[in-house]
């Protein structure tokens, strides 16, 4: 069972959340991205957005992986766990899907509260999965992180009345629990394959299967939003193109944050990503301006910070530890061995050398030689 790690230092703190926010900064802009082309030119074509991305993904990665020799070798990944990743793909493309997707039919707000429902789904998977016991410590960080992803959605529905009616919200808030629900599956199967077989093996997977994946659900489902796209018009191709980017950051980013951190920490640090998009809504979108906002985020990152003070132990972190022991004790082990191996050689070739020459080790012997010596010289 894994044990309770100590208390990391402030640097440790620092560095996760911080990484944190980072990813919470490249979802705003995905976010802001979409909303501008939503808002502003009318198109709205989730799926076919992220497949540049996918493209981008699985041409960078998948490069590397298939340059590998032998066993880490793309061949020899998807004869071995192929399937695995294309599972994994489904769930990240189709999360994507119907996240965007519930925009139509329900409120931002409520979209913005139901996404969060993607932390108990991380936790529940990596204390099922990965064998991880979460301490009082972190649940009091997850209450305030959701607490404060809560407030934020509060206070903006007070600021920012929305004046759209929902037509069939109770669809929209459907397809944004599920959305988050494959979110949360996603990230923790990002949290194993990453500890087990690296981040470039994960991309290049995930961007192999998810662009054939999303290639072939857009061109079913968005092929008309597509053709009806302006791309004569610099503006949609900026906002394209800065979503493409975000997007492979994102993704690019997440395998190192994960693996510094963990996936539930992940999830908890996103939700400040309603805090990001209200400030740049304020500029763009022209959003009413409240303190609370600043309230609100000072609580989801106190909530972080009281988190990561104790950091979990997974069962991968526990099998490496046990290993590097094993390692140690054994390296430790035949060092003692070839002491004594070397004492006893050293102790054999002294008996042989005392058994050719018995005369030589006889102290009696050599005193009489040196007396008979000293007579012959007078």
């Amino acid at each position: 069972m894994p044990q309770p790690q100590q208390a990391t230092s402030l640097a440790s703190v620092g560095k996760a959340v911080a990484l944190g926010q980072w990813l919470s900064l490249l979802l705003c802009g995905m976010a802001v991205c979409s909303g501008g082309l939503q808002q502003w030119y009318h198109t709205q074509a989730p799926t076919a957005q992220s497949f540049v991305g996918y493209c981008l993904l699985g041409g960078i990665y998948g490069s590397i992986l298939a340059s590998r020799k032998e066993h880490q070798n793309i061949c020899s990944v998807l004869r071995s766990r192929g399937w695995k990743y294309f599972l994994v793909a489904v769930a990240d493309v189709e999360a994507n899907y119907l996240i965007i997707s519930a925009y139509r039919y329900t409120t931002v707000n409520s979209v913005q509260l139901l996404n969060g429902f993607s932390v108990p789904v991380v936790m529940l998977l990596s204390w099922t999965v990965l064998k991880v016991r979460f301490q009082a410590t972190h649940i009091c960080g997850v209450l305030l992180c959701i607490a404060g992803g809560g407030g934020l959605v509060a206070v903006d529905s007070f600021a920012n009345p929305s004046q759209d009616t929902a037509p069939r919200q109770w669809q929209g808030d459907i397809m944004t629990i599920g959305g988050a629900a494959l979110y949360g599956v996603s990230n923790v199967a990002q949290e194993v394959t990453v500890r087990s077989h690296g981040m470039v093996e994960f991309l290049g997977m995930i961007g192999l299967f998810g662009s054939f994946i999303n290639g072939v659900q857009f061109a079913i489902l968005e092929h008309h939003e597509v053709r009806g796209i302006d791309f004569s018009s610099y503006h949609i191709d900026l906002l394209l193109v800065s979503f493409v980017l975000c997007q492979f950051a994102l993704y690019s980013s997440m395998p190192v944050v994960i693996k510094y951190t963990s996936a539930t920490s992940v999830n908890l640090s996103i939700l400040s990503t309603n805090f990001y998009v209200l400030l740049f809504g304020l500029l763009l979108f022209k959003y009413q301006f409240h303190v609370l906002y600043f309230v609100a985020f000072a609580v989801i990152v106190v909530g972080l910070i009281i988190y990561s003070v104790r950091p979990t132990a997974t069962s991968f972190e526990t099998c490496e530890n046990e290993e590097t022991a094993d390692r140690r004790t054994t390296t430790k082990q035949t060092e003692e061995k070839e002491k004594l191996l070397d004492k006893q050689v050293l102790g054999d070739e002294r008996t042989q050398q005392g058994v050719s020459n018995p005369e030589s080790s006889n102290p009696e012997s050599i005193q009489g030689e040196a007396e008979g010596a000293l007579c012959g010289g007078r």
